[in-house]
């Protein structure tokens, strides 16, 4: 976890932003109701991070303006390109990444077969994750509830897996690492990757 970034209390402050971001949006479905997200938890044997938490308990569960570009998933729900013969997702076992993981360009994985490949990647895509969307073309962004990146948002493709927001300076993403910093980036019209 990054130092700043708080994943087990909603601050005042970020709740502010992420109402100003979503509740006047044409579309914003209302929000899912402490019940719903205590089921949830329940359920998949998490404690989601925090602010996604409350902003889906208070604010709003789901936007289909976005982010990402094909809209901000309910809870619990998968994109309809994400595919009914995936594995079970097992949202309490931690999600496998501290970085990057490029796996186009990692040496390692030309060696392997395409089981050997699924099998190393399934749980990056399928362990410690909750689906917010996807940008089409199999790109989709994670918002880690389990592991050492609880609280972050990652995209996963099929190049690679990205965390959004680190602060290294050569970072693929920049930007204020979390939901709240993911979806402030997006309300203002930023690209993903700004050397794209």
């Amino acid at each position: 976890m990054m130092a700043g970034m708080n994943t087990e209390t909603c601050g005042p402050a970020e709740l502010a932003a992420l109402r100003e971001i979503f509740a006047s949006r044409p579309g914003a479905a209302p929000p899912a109701g402490w019940e719903a997200v205590r089921s949830f938890e329940a359920e998949h044997g998490v404690l989601l991070p925090e602010p996604y938490r409350t902003f889906v308990a208070e604010v709003c569960d789901g936007l289909p303006a976005g982010p990402p570009h094909y809209g901000l998933l309910p809870l619990a729900e998968t994109p309809q390109d994400w595919g009914a013969d995936r594995p079970e997702r097992l949202l309490a076992e931690p999600f496998p990444l501290t970085g990057a993981w490029l796996w186009e360009e990692d040496d390692t994985v030309v060696e392997l077969s395409v089981e050997e490949f699924e099998a190393r990647t399934a749980t990056v895509f399928d362990h410690g994750s909750l689906l917010l969307g996807t940008d089409g073309c199999g790109m989709y962004w994670h918002l880690v509830v389990t592991g050492p990146q609880r609280g972050h948002v990652w995209q996963i493709a099929g190049e690679g897996a990205l965390p959004f927001g680190p602060d290294a300076p050569d970072a693929l993403m920049p930007g204020t690492p979390g939901f709240t910093g993911w979806a402030a980036h997006w309300a203002s019209g930023r690209d993903w990757f700004p050397d794209a």
